[in-house]
């Protein structure tokens, strides 16, 4: 089994990193590590379709799977599905602030119980011999910062897990909103950084608030890895320089804005082959030419058309020509 570089990766986005994102980010980056959106235990238990939570394209790997649950067996056995379908990784939620996880005890709520996630890692990796991996945030609520996120991390890698990615925000699951908990609470990067300076043995990666590139270098001199979320959505021309500027790559993959949507057209073809709608890959691409332009054209162009019935690629092509390639080339020369 080949090592995974973790350092950098997408984080895992409800609703955003599908595997149509996903695939367009492959594009983008050969050495992102990408994750699922979360799948939970009894979506993958009690669901026949195991295809629609689980299928991926081949190009995607490195690939983690990231799962909610706070059952241990059930866990293991979703760990087993996710080895058997060939991730790389499976990732355990323990960051999601949403009120319907919280009823289900899932997410940042089993901050509060560093025990019950410490069993579930020990089965999950009983069962695989992929790694297992747990994301979660600072704390939550009126909860210590540094000592009960010591105790958490503690507990849960005294049975086994040596990887963790943090967001390095809180989780008030009492009196804000899963949109604010992206938002509101103040990030406290140097609590990950003295996190990582009591734990050297332990891999820590960082999230929550990253965009520039800049910005990850900075994070890379304190932690293992850097997770990046919205950012990598909306702007996803922010891969396109990952391989070169983290990985130490002689070239990234694509020069251009254009020249990556040239690459991702046999997949979308594909896609559509399959009976899926172009809207839903097409909305992952609305940001690809943010900044440029014609960018708004090219939004606004997708967005109007995609979802009609049978749209097909000549939307994309129709769309892409309203970007002048020379802006980009100009954007090169000024970089």
């Amino acid at each position: 089994m080949t090592p995974i570089d973790r350092t950098f990766s997408v984080a895992p986005m409800m609703e955003w990193t599908t595997r149509d994102y996903r695939a367009f980010a492959r594009v983008l980056s050969r050495r992102t590590l990408l994750y699922t959106e979360m799948v939970t235990t009894g979506a993958l238990l009690f669901n026949p379709d195991s295809e629609r939570f689980l299928g991926h394209d081949e190009t995607e790997h490195p690939l983690a799977l990231q799962l909610g649950g706070s059952d241990p067996q059930a866990l293991a056995e979703c760990a087993a599905m996710a080895e058997s379908w060939g991730y790389d990784e499976v990732n355990l939620n323990v960051g999601c602030p949403s009120d319907r996880v919280q009823n289900n005890m899932i997410g940042a709520c089993l901050m509060e119980h560093p025990e019950l996630v410490a069993k579930c890692v020990k089965e999950m990796q009983a069962q695989v011999k992929i790694p297992v991996t747990v994301k979660c945030r600072i704390g939550i609520d009126d909860q210590d910062e540094d000592a009960d996120l010591e105790r958490f991390i503690t507990t849960v890698a005294d049975a086994g897990c040596d990887t963790f990615s943090v967001h390095a925000r809180k989780a008030w699951l009492q009196g804000l909103s899963p949109k604010e908990n992206r938002d509101v609470p103040p990030l406290n990067y140097g609590r990950v950084h003295r996190l990582k300076q009591a734990h050297p043995s332990l891999h820590i990666g960082i999230n929550g608030g990253l965009k520039l590139m800049g910005e990850l270098h900075e994070q890379l001199q304190h932690v293992d890895s850097v997770m990046v979320g919205r950012e990598a959505y909306h702007n996803p021309w922010l891969l396109a320089t990952v391989d070169s500027e983290l990985y130490g790559e002689a070239k990234n993959p694509h020069t251009s804005r254009h020249d990556a949507l040239r690459a991702f057209r046999p997949y979308i073809e594909k896609r559509l082959a399959e009976g899926v709608r172009l809207n839903h890959i097409s909305r992952h691409l609305l940001g690809l030419f943010q900044g440029q332009p014609g960018g708004r054209q090219f939004r606004r162009h997708v967005s109007e058309n995609a979802h009609k019935p049978g749209a097909g690629i000549e939307v994309i092509d129709a769309a892409m020509a309203r970007v002048p390639e020379h802006s980009e080339q100009t954007e090169k020369a000024s970089a």
